[in-house]
């Protein structure tokens, strides 16, 4: 399984963190009828994993993966394939976490903020990166890197809004990560809209 495989075609990216399992659930149900297929969990706190596994749990039942955040020690690749995520995600780039995750069999996506940390994790295999933070880094970023490193497949992350959404995926990101923006209602549903646009 690679990432290719886990986004599909989908430009959103859902970051559910901090709620306890039922919310977490609840909420993913809502953003997966609203047609997001890609949900992540964060794990950066011990007392996270159970809303990881829950989430991990109704997915299945969907047929849907669920992956882990925030994943930047072995510790937490272990307790991330442990809780059966498929997938984990980090805010930088760590080969040992890399290792470490493609060694569960999960595919990992590192964060990127630089071109030196594009071209390490290009070079160490990693195709698919998270550019964060990208409300920090901006669309331009994007686009700027992609000169360079054309087959790079970003995925924006870090304190985007549904209405940055467009500008990014203009810019040629190919996945946009919303988390806080989820705790909007109206931003929920805009999601749809989003979408259904792409």
């Amino acid at each position: 399984m690679t990432f290719d495989d886990i986004f599909g075609g989908t430009a959103v990216m859902a970051i559910l963190r901090g709620l306890p399992p039922s919310e977490t659930v609840s909420v993913a149900g809502r953003l997966w009828d609203a047609g997001v297929t890609v949900l992540e969990i964060p794990i950066g706190k011990p007392d996270q994993i159970p809303s990881l596994r829950a989430a991990v749990d109704a997915g299945r039942d969907r047929g849907l993966r669920v992956g882990a955040g925030t994943v930047i020690t072995p510790e937490q690749v272990r307790a991330a394939a442990d809780a059966g995520a498929q997938y984990t995600v980090a805010p930088g780039l760590d080969l040992g976490v890399l290792a470490g995750s493609l060694a569960a069999g999960l595919p990992h996506l590192p964060g990127v903020g630089t071109a030196t940390e594009v071209q390490r994790a290009w070079l160490a295999g990693c195709r698919w990166l998270k550019a964060f933070p990208a409300a920090a880094l901006g669309p331009k970023w994007i686009s700027g890197l992609l000169g360079p490193f054309p087959d790079a497949r970003f995925v924006a992350t870090g304190g985007l809004t549904v209405a940055d959404a467009p500008a990014f995926l203009s810019a040629g990101a190919r996945v946009v990560a919303l988390g806080a923006a989820l705790a909007d209602p109206a931003q929920r549903e805009q999601i749809s809209r989003l979408l259904q646009e792409r």
